[in-house]
């Protein structure tokens, strides 16, 4: 049991992250990174959840919580840079707590990421089906089944054209925001056609089709990132460019509006609500460093597309809650699960841009569910060659140079998920699962300058221990302001971890064989 705390060296890691010695192809530069993070962060945090936290927590003073949330990821940002550029090696914070934590720290930090990659997959799967569904019901007339159109079990309405159009006509999940915009509008929920979907079909072929894209290669992944990186960059900039001529600046007043009573509903707790929902905004820059192994030149230029690509959100982030809550009422977004749509769709002069930000919302999530399930099978690649998971995962295709067998199981089970779990339980274990992520990464760079104070740093966090313990603070607290349910689950979760570990890895731990080959 002793054991459980032995680390790797750091020279170990190196060795390990030999092109010739993983198989992996490096054919990543600095651009392709930053490509990677801004495909991973822009989805579902700016075309989703900005109009329900201007809404429901607060007001204009969404830019302050995109700030705070900003803030928080740059802390844990910065300590990502520097491991990533004195560890290139696949597995992201899993790696990076092996070399400082010790065995049983990384394979929970390890088990802990299935949460923040796999599961993130499939809850950005669900939002892309609800985009998809409602493009192809509005714009292009031809309705899905809704027996196939949301996870198993969910229970739908058919919600006819309404004035002023505050919602997307067509199947939607009941919930109380539409049936009071439904009943606002003169219409009698219980006379409107109901229907129980079976699976989310859009869901599950999307994941399908982003995993045999990955099975394929990672070059041809990153340049189909690209791509739709460049799409949804030029809608979401389109949407600054031209809703900045039609800004009321009474609608920022007041900026941040008062507490309505309730904790987290406007004011100053309003803003610090907002943040932590508006956090799932940010997810995905890490998942930069789980390419470490395919980028050619990793001690620059992972650092590079970790802050490049948090800079580059973080400003596009705040110019989009300044102008949507600049041209609209934030009031007007109660119950509105498509705000950016939505806004334009309300300036006469700008209903042409509508359908391009529907296609960008859809490119937009697009390249968030193809970075997280490039990211997952790469973590599984790190632990199956340590031997805490069974080394079928670790094989690699003959021919395209990438974890095949891993990128099948992780898809798998994102289809599954997809498919059958509802939304909102996926994306709090998500939130809960990236902080602690972020949280450990943060302790983790205070204990390797105590211990290895002499290691080369290509990049080295500033003012250390300072920034660190910022980014453990407000991870931290995050977390704490998340639901008992979603703190459960993670329990359950990491307990279902801790018996695989004890049962499975750590008898057949390459890291414990070598220490019992010594002791003996």
């Amino acid at each position: 049991m002793a054991n459980i705390w032995a680390r790797k060296s750091i020279d170990q890691l190196k060795k390990e992250a030999g092109a010739s010695e993983s198989g992996f192809k490096r054919t990543l530069g600095p651009l392709n990174l930053i490509n990677l993070g801004i495909g991973a962060i822009i989805g579902t945090g700016i075309f989703v959840l900005t109009g329900q936290v201007a809404a429901d927590n607060a007001g204009p003073g969404l830019v302050i919580s995109f700030i705070i949330s900003g803030l928080a990821c740059a802390f844990a940002g910065l300590c990502y840079a520097e491991f990533a550029s004195m560890i290139p090696i696949a597995g992201s914070a899993y790696t990076y707590s092996y070399a400082t934590l010790g065995e049983l720290f990384a394979w929970i930090i390890g088990w802990d990421l299935i949460i923040e990659y796999l599961f993130a997959a499939s809850t950005v799967a669900v939002g892309w089906s609800g985009y998809v569904v409602a493009f192809l019901t509005n714009f292009l007339k031809i309705p899905l089944p809704p027996e196939l159109i949301a996870s198993t079990g969910t229970k739908l309405i058919k919600v006819p054209p309404i004035p002023g159009g505050r919602i997307i006509e067509g199947w939607a999940p009941i919930s109380d925001g539409l049936l009071k915009t439904i009943t606002e509008a003169g219409l009698t929920p219980d006379k409107l056609p109901h229907a129980t979907s079976l699976f989310n079909l859009p869901a599950v072929l999307i994941i399908a089709v982003i995993t045999l894209l990955l099975i394929w290669g990672v070059q041809e992944s990153t340049r189909f990132n690209n791509v739709v990186v460049v799409i949804k960059m030029t809608v979401v900039l389109a949407f600054i460019g031209f809703g900045v001529f039609y800004i009321n600046r009474a609608n920022w007043t007041p900026f941040i509006p008062p507490n309505t009573g309730n904790f987290g509903e406007f004011g100053w707790s309003g803003v610090l609500r907002g943040a932590g929902v508006i956090f799932f905004a940010y997810i995905g820059f890490d998942a930069v460093s789980t390419a470490a192994q395919e980028a050619k030149n990793p001690q620059r230029d992972l650092p590079i597309g970790i802050l490049g690509s948090l800079v580059v959100c973080t400003v596009l982030y705040i110019a989009v809650a300044l102008v949507l809550t600049g041209v609209m009422k934030y009031t007007s977004f109660k119950g509105i699960a498509h705000p950016v749509a939505f806004a334009v769709e309300s300036i006469p002069q700008l209903k042409w841009l509508a359908p391009f930000v529907e296609l960008g919302a859809i490119a937009g999530l697009s390249s968030v569910m193809l970075v997280m399930l490039m990211g997952q099978p790469r973590i599984f690649y790190t632990m199956a060659n340590d031997g805490l998971l069974p080394p079928f995962f670790a094989k690699m295709h003959p021919k395209f140079g990438t974890p095949y067998v891993a990128s099948i199981i992780t898809g798998v089970v994102a289809m599954v998920l997809a498919g059958t779990v509802p939304l909102s339980i996926l994306g709090e274990l998500v939130s809960i699962g990236t902080l602690l992520a972020f949280t450990l990464v943060c302790g983790a760079v205070i204990v390797l300058r105590r211990t290895e104070p002499n290691l080369p740093r290509p990049f080295k966090t500033p003012l250390v221990p300072l920034i660190p313990i910022l980014g453990i603070l407000t991870c931290g607290a995050q977390m704490l302001g998340l639901g008992l349910d979603t703190w459960i689950r993670l329990f359950v979760w990491l307990g279902l971890g801790f018996l695989i570990y004890f049962l499975y890895g750590i008898k057949r731990s390459k890291v414990q064989e070598r220490l019992t080959a010594k002791e003996s």
